[in-house]
């Protein structure tokens, strides 16, 4: 029985358990019902990419159009079955914004392809790449059915954080190196993958656990020095040894984007866990301290710097170029961006190959900058932004401090990773070899970023449930 304005209604249980379903399927139709959209309005723009760039390169339809337009098609509907049956609530953008990256980035590799294969010779990167997608998207959906709840992971932050640092480590103890840093693990002749990339996703586990846990005694200690609070010895540990790891993996492995991401997630995360400016300007003055020494005297990482600081001077004669200075690829990466200008010469009708090896990869995006000039480059940037956005949201709504911090840091880890990348492609700072996410060829960062997107799914249906409570 309910009242309404004095009128009496007579309602049965049968009425009333009607009516709260009803209520529930609107509440997650609606989200699931834009995410499909969205997912739609993904595939025609990927689709015109792939066909625009085979039109720009060819002047005809492209061959295995049909076979691109149905990998991705599927890959979207099952992914979007697996997000409406097991993460109902979860954020709408997300998954769409994953796979309309992960499309470009396709179709950027596929138009790479052809010119590589006409000046250097080189084999097609696009169906390996592919591969890996599907690879990537499965294990998301493995993630998703079978995290029942994201929470469980506080469980086994330290064997994660344990398994992190073997990760890591790992490069250093396998011989040779690639393109001058240690950050590939080979399996025999054939396979080989980058620890560093599911580290990512590993220390941002741990570190949410670790600062729910210790917090407090973060917050409420320590001893006041020139303004500032410091904080205690006994806390501190935790962030030098964080700090000497990223030294260890910058001399070692002469891996500078992984070590920047290593230990500027940590000083947010342990900013945003306890408000404490002193945390960062600690961090701040450590990774400076770090970054002089190693950049002082580690062969590999100051010849970065010499080529961000003097990218035109390859073209010296040799015995006036800086020491150190042996690649033009800084140099060319400029060159791209500023023949795309502001529209970019069009799919297909640029010359991103003649940054040789790298441009399907650390330099995808200077590919973006010349044929889709400003514009295009700045769209991409903005689906980042977006991305990131989702992630920080999602923070803000969740409840429970380890889906905050867990969200901030998945998020964090995408945005210092497109900062490093973006920055030393367009000289904002020196080059790290790190890839773009999503969008640069290569399996171990296509798997571990959808493993990132799965995560930050879960959470985000967990977020939005406990709002709705």
């Amino acid at each position: 029985m309910t009242d309404t304005g004095g009128a009496t209604t007579l309602t049965g249980p049968g009425e009333e358990a009607r009516g709260g379903r009803w209520r529930a399927a609107s509440v997650t139709g609606s989200p699931r019902r834009t995410e499909a959209l969205l997912l739609v309005f993904v595939l025609f723009i990927v689709t015109f990419g792939y066909t625009d760039a085979g039109l720009g390169l060819t002047g005809e339809l492209p061959d295995g159009l049909a076979g691109f337009v149905a990998s991705q098609a599927c890959c979207s509907l099952v992914a979007h079955i697996a997000v409406r049956r097991f993460a109902a609530r979860a954020d709408p953008l997300i998954l769409p914004l994953a796979m309309l990256l992960t499309g470009l980035g396709l179709v950027l590799i596929h138009r790479l392809d052809h010119s590589y294969k006409e000046r250097w010779h080189s084999g097609a990167m696009a169906p390996g790449q592919l591969i890996w997608t599907v690879v990537g998207v499965g294990v998301a959906i493995a993630v998703i059915a079978l995290l029942k709840d994201y929470r469980r992971l506080q469980r086994y932050i330290y064997v994660t954080m344990a398994a992190a640092l073997v990760l890591l480590i790992a490069p250093a103890m396998f011989p040779g190196d690639s393109y001058g840093a240690k950050r590939w693990v080979h399996l025999g002749s054939l396979l080989s993958f980058q620890p560093g990339e599911f580290v990512k996703v590993m220390i941002a586990i741990f570190f949410a656990g670790y600062l729910v846990t210790h917090r407090d005694a973060l917050t409420l200690t320590g001893r006041r020095f020139l303004g500032m609070r410091l904080p205690p010895g006994r806390q501190l540990g935790p962030i030098v040894t964080i700090w000497i790891i990223s030294l260890l993996v910058l001399v070692f492995e002469r891996d500078l984007g992984t070590s920047l991401i290593f230990f500027g997630l940590f000083v947010v995360m342990l900013y945003a866990a306890t408000e404490r400016t002193s945390w960062v300007i600690c961090g701040v003055l450590m990774a400076a301290v770090g970054a002089f020494a190693v950049g002082s005297t580690e062969p590999h990482v100051k010849g970065r710097i010499v080529a961000w600081l003097h990218p035109f001077d390859i073209y010296l004669p040799v015995d006036q170029r800086p020491p150190g200075l042996v690649s033009d690829q800084a140099a060319q990466a400029l060159f791209s961006f500023g023949s795309g200008g502001v529209s970019g010469t069009g799919l297909g009708l640029g010359h991103p190959e003649l940054i040789q090896f790298a441009g399907r990869s650390d330099f995808i995006l200077t590919s973006v900058g010349e044929e889709l000039g400003l514009a295009g480059t700045m769209a991409v940037l903005v689906l980042y932004a977006l991305l990131i956005q989702r992630g920080l949201r999602t923070a803000l709504l969740a409840n429970d401090p380890f889906g905050k911090l867990l969200s901030l840091g998945l998020s964090v880890v995408v945005a210092f990773q497109v900062f490093v990348v973006a920055g030393g492609v367009t000289g904002l700072m020196p080059l790290t070899g790190k890839a773009l996410p999503f969008l640069a060829q290569g399996g171990s960062s296509m798997v571990a970023n959808w493993l990132l997107i799965a995560v930050m799914i879960k959470v985000s249906d967990g977020a939005r449930r406990q709002q709705d409570l």
